[in-house]
């Protein structure tokens, strides 16, 4: 039987098992032998990670012509306007690709937010703001590319969700084993 857990990765940590000298990896978190990431997240972005020994699985999460939604929290430097959400909602040229039209909408900041170690840095005359963000593909640092691209810089970036899966509560560095009868949803 195939092994999934969720994990929230905390902000710093590479996606990655193998040791790298003065960085934390997943190893510092995760014993379980031969467990993958089914995707990636900067190590400067914090949030949900889907680890698993399923190839077919792995390959199913991670590759975007199966389309899986990814829910992202952006915390942004300035006001996000109507203007900045549509033009996210529509997809952006970023030179190097087009990207997907997705869902953007401003949130307040999430409720069960944890504090972030380094604490972002805060400009007492520049208002910050969050939006979420869900999106159907994973190019690399796509997120805070698109928010630069509108006038909003990406200061916080974290997954709350994969497809079905969400944090749901799971704290930084926690990770916690899949129900499996979850995962028909991807059948």
């Amino acid at each position: 039987m195939s092994r999934q857990i969720l994990f929230n990765k905390p902000y710093g940590v590479l996606c990655q098992f193998t040791p790298q000298p003065g960085r934390q990896t997943l190893a510092g978190f995760i014993d379980l032998p031969g467990v993958y990431p089914a995707g990636r997240l900067d190590a400067d972005s914090e949030g949900l990670l889907l680890l698993t020994d399923d190839g077919r699985l792995q390959a199913r999460v991670a590759d975007p012509r199966h389309k899986l939604a990814k829910t992202y929290w952006a915390q942004v430097e300035g006001e996000t306007d109507d203007r900045a959400l549509a033009r996210l909602q529509a997809g952006i040229d970023l030179a190097d690709f087009q990207t997907l039209p997705c869902a953007a909408r401003r949130i307040a900041e999430p409720a069960a937010l944890w504090p972030r170690d380094p604490p972002i840095r805060v400009r007492r005359a520049i208002p910050t703001s969050w939006l979420e963000l869900i999106l159907r593909e994973g190019k690399n640092r796509q997120v805070r590319r698109m928010t630069a691209h509108v006038g909003l810089p990406t200061l916080r970036l974290i997954r709350s969700a994969i497809g079905p899966w969400q944090l749901d509560g799971l704290a930084p560095g926690s990770w916690r084993h899949l129900d499996t009868q979850r995962l028909r949803v991807l059948a």
